[in-house]
């Protein structure tokens, strides 16, 4: 059935944010503190990985880097757009909905890990991808690996910032569902150039998740999130990054 992926992925964080509120009330708040950051430095690795993937490459039997224009102009215009739309007071705006509505209203750190958690299993071209394979092939296979990893990110999450992280399957349902339901007019514009560039971008916004969670919120996220546009669209100029 179209769609199953998305609702497997969701289903998976849900799971993921109930297990870590479980969990998380065995931790003393120095732990939790500790959890939190070990998540950060994980995250930034992961992201790490995914850029390294995307900037290096073999050359002449030497490792040479690459798509550094790329990085720059995408991240720079992509963030002035953003700052401007103020795309980070929209995720905030919706949380504290989401807090108010779901009896949360007490818990500071709701909207923080809201946003978060959001950005962290929202961003990449496994999102994308997945969900336009589950559109046109009903193949929910890289939907199905996204949701175990999401599962263990958002309960290791969910113990050290809260039960508001499990909300992230909202946004992941929304945008996983959208672009099932859009496959056919999405796939023809998913390139392999375009999803390898995606992919880049994506891993670097998540790089920044990572920076907040170590070192308290330095960056919105939020606001650089229409880098990705760029990204895609880059795949499409007549000359290569």
């Amino acid at each position: 059935m179209i769609g199953t992926g998305t609702i497997i992925n969701s289903a998976a964080i849900i799971a993921g944010g109930a297990v870590g509120h479980f969990t998380g009330k065995l931790f003393r708040q120095e732990q939790q503190d500790a959890l939190n950051k070990a998540c950060g430095v994980s995250v930034l690795f992961i992201a790490i990985a995914g850029a390294m993937q995307g900037m290096l490459a073999m050359a002449g039997g030497a490792i040479v880097s690459g798509k550094s224009m790329l990085v720059v102009l995408c991240l720079a215009i992509g963030t002035v757009i953003g700052e401007l739309i103020g795309i980070e007071k929209g995720f905030e705006r919706f949380g504290e909905w989401l807090k108010r509505k779901t009896g949360n209203a007490g818990d500071k750190q709701f909207v923080n890990a809201f946003v978060t958690a959001s950005l962290t299993v929202c961003i990449g071209a496994m999102a994308i991808v997945g969900a336009i394979q589950d559109g046109i092939l009903g193949d929910y296979s890289t939907l199905a690996v996204k949701a175990v990893l999401d599962f263990i990110i958002i309960a290791v999450m969910t113990s050290s910032l809260g039960k508001g992280c499990a909300f992230s399957a909202i946004p992941v349902f929304a945008f996983e569902g959208s672009v099932t339901l859009l496959a056919r007019l999405v796939s023809p514009i998913m390139t392999d150039l375009a999803i390898a560039y995606l992919s880049l971008i994506g891993s670097i916004l998540i790089f920044c998740v990572g920076v907040n969670l170590v070192w308290g919120k330095m960056i919105r996220v939020a606001n650089t999130l229409p880098a990705v546009v760029f990204a895609i669209l880059a795949a499409y100029l007549p000359w290569s990054f």
